[in-house]
């Protein structure tokens, strides 16, 4: 992904394959080989779907309602939770500066 400036308040979408767009989806950041405790997820909501794939989307930099990263790089993680299953897919690493 393309560096965020820390300053910068702004939506950060990753796709995801498989999913109808009608789940719930949240989305978690941890360090590079980290992965997410239940304390980490955020609410997220579906940008774009299609038929191969589904965008994920999350505010994110200061400001209420978004999710505040201070520069560093973080490993995104997707959780879609649906009637049967809960898949948690590693979306990337977010570059920070």
């Amino acid at each position: 992904m393309e560096p965020i400036s820390s300053l910068s308040r702004e939506f950060l979408y990753i796709p995801v394959n498989g999913p109808a767009g009608g789940e719930a989806v949240e989305v978690a950041f941890t360090n590079e080989d980290g992965e997410p405790a239940e304390a980490d997820w955020h609410d997220a909501m579906w940008h774009t779907v299609t038929a191969e794939k589904a965008v994920a989307k999350i505010l994110v930099g200061p400001g209420a309602g978004a999710v505040a990263l201070p520069e560093g790089t973080y490993r995104a993680w997707v959780r879609v939770t649906s009637a049967v299953e809960q898949p948690v897919l590693p979306g990337g690493l977010v570059p920070v500066i």
